[in-house]
């Protein structure tokens, strides 16, 4: 996908909303169109090499505090926007004084830090915490380590709209996973399973 299609992609993209998603006038609609391309042309290269099963693209904006809807999942042939969700950040990705920021990104096993970078969705199973999905890093020194890591998308109680009411808005962290609300957690993993494209970007990119 050229530069051109990608910021048509991204403009096409501002001008939607997903049906029945809270926002106000902090919150996006859209990610940024930076983050978009980025995610595009991720999402390009891995079709190229014939790893893209399933034509589904989800951006993660780190930027953003964790009291924003940050995650999007989107279908990039017909520009619809499917999801637009709570995510969790990792706890050693967090700012000390201001823990609903994330600032710190890493690959290394124990760092407990939310990765950067493409991956690919791999297979659903039951774990700890439930209907999980298995991520695979395709970056080399960024995020390859993801599976030795066990980083996974995973339901947590941390992302649900109780704990969101009782912290005034704010996430709890996870262990660098991308963690989601319970309620939506299993509908996401089954649209994004099996060999389709997740991009994080964070407050550098």
């Amino acid at each position: 996908m050229s530069r051109a299609q990608s910021i048509f992609l991204a403009a096409a993209l501002l001008a939607l909303a997903l049906p029945g998603a809270a926002s106000s006038g902090s919150q996006r609609e859209a990610p940024r169109p930076a983050l978009v391309e980025r995610g595009l042309a991720a999402y390009t290269a891995a079709q190229a090499e014939g790893r893209i099963r399933n034509p589904i693209l989800t951006l993660i904006d780190y930027s953003l505090p964790s009291s924003e809807r940050r995650l999007w999942v989107l279908e990039p042939d017909s520009k619809r926007v499917l999801f637009r969700e709570f995510v969790a950040h990792g706890r050693g990705s967090a700012d000390p004084e201001r823990p609903e920021r994330a600032v710190r990104f890493g690959n290394a096993v124990g760092s407990l830090r939310s990765s950067l970078g493409a991956f690919l969705t791999g297979e659903p199973y039951e774990g700890a915490h439930g209907h999980s999905l298995r991520l695979e890093g395709l970056e080399r020194g960024l995020n390859d380590r993801a599976v030795e890591r066990r980083i996974v998308i995973h339901p947590a109680d941390y992302v649900s709209r109780a704990f969101r009411l009782q912290s005034g808005g704010w996430l709890g962290r996870s262990f660098g996973c991308p963690a989601l609300d319970p309620v939506v957690a299993p509908r996401i993993i089954e649209r994004i399973r099996s060999g389709s494209l997740l991009y994080a970007g964070g407050p550098s990119s």
